[in-house]
């Protein structure tokens, strides 16, 4: 994976580049959960969109804020940048106010994964199951979206959080839980665990999940790193286009950074978009998920006045002006 961050690489950048280069050597950190199919153009932007040294590392927003990310799936350090749902940019900014989305990345078409022979023909069949989730992440937001349209909430199933998230698909081929939500590939596991005893339920028109590219503030306000920032998100924009055009390489990549087999991969891919920009409805998206957030931490929850400074559209603006004028 040519991630450019070995000395040479380096050096060769500071040679081409000049002085700009010479204050600027340590290389763009971006940390992200390599354990997803959604971090695919960062990981392609990374490798030959981003015209500077660049490391892609295992993590997300807790390493843009000096706390500690998830076990297993984050590894300590810095970040420049960092990826993460919609749902962890809400949680975490409560506590950082000065957290900023820099860009839309991907989205997660979430789906719900069910067994037949539990009796589930239907959501509102999921009362009384045992479902497999998380539900602090955008995956317990989706299922307690689903969950309300049919009258039900999170007190009407038992919720049983596994991690790490492979065992998911063993408890639930084990029949030690009923259903899965999660994120891909582990939905597409459970599904291939049932077999014919599968029963999908699609989000599709109800939730989708929206994996952003995050900074702060303070980093925004650093013309040295603004450029930076704004470079990088004209490479993932640029890393989108070619992910339309073939797909190859980024599944190869995240096959490589995640560990998955490259057939999980390429089965999970049809349930995400990979279209780098600014949703239209971003702040309609968080503006309704901070009431979840807000009841379920027993907090006032915030305005959407106040949700919108956790957008920057300024760097997508500069990236997109920054192609034009190449």
């Amino acid at each position: 994976m040519r991630f450019r961050t070995g000395l040479l690489a380096i050096g060769g950048w500071l040679a081409l580049a000049g002085p700009l280069a010479a204050q600027t050597a340590a290389p763009l950190a971006v940390y992200g959960n390599k354990q997803t199919i959604e971090i695919a153009p960062v990981l392609l932007a990374a490798e030959g969109f981003y015209h500077g040294p660049v490391s892609v590392n295992a993590g997300g927003i807790p390493n843009l804020v000096g706390e500690a990310g998830a076990p297993g799936v984050s590894e300590p350090g810095q970040a420049d940048l960092a990826t993460n749902a919609e749902t962890q940019l809400l949680r975490y900014s409560v506590k950082h106010p000065d957290l900023r989305i820099v860009l839309g990345v991907s989205e997660g078409l979430y789906r719900i994964v069910a067994r037949r022979s539990a009796g589930i023909a239907a959501v509102a069949d999921l009362k009384g199951k045992r479902v497999a989730t998380i539900e602090q992440t955008s995956a317990g937001y989706f299922l307690d979206r689903m969950l309300r349209r049919v009258g039900l909430t999170f007190d009407d199933i038992e919720a049983k959080p596994i991690v790490p998230l492979a065992g998911m698909s063993e408890a639930l081929r084990k029949g030690e839980v009923d259903a899965v939500v999660i994120w891909e590939p582990e939905a597409e596991k459970a599904a291939r665990a049932l077999g014919g005893d599968a029963i999908e339920f699609s989000g599709k028109g109800v939730y989708r999940e929206l994996f952003n590219l995050n900074t702060t503030a303070g980093k925004l306000a650093d013309p040295q790193e603004r450029r930076r920032i704004v470079s990088f998100v004209r490479a993932v924009v640029e890393a989108g286009a070619k992910m339309k055009q073939d797909p190859s390489r980024a599944k190869v990549l995240v096959a490589a950074a995640s560990g998955f087999d490259p057939r999980e991969v390429a089965d999970s891919w049809a349930h995400h978009r990979f279209v780098p920009g600014l949703p239209a409805d971003l702040l309609d998206v968080m503006a309704e998920e901070e009431q979840w957030l807000a009841a379920r931490d027993k907090r006032s929850a915030r305005t959407r006045a106040e949700l919108a400074t956790l957008i920057d559209t300024g760097a997508y603006r500069e990236a997109l002006a920054q192609g034009a004028r190449r």
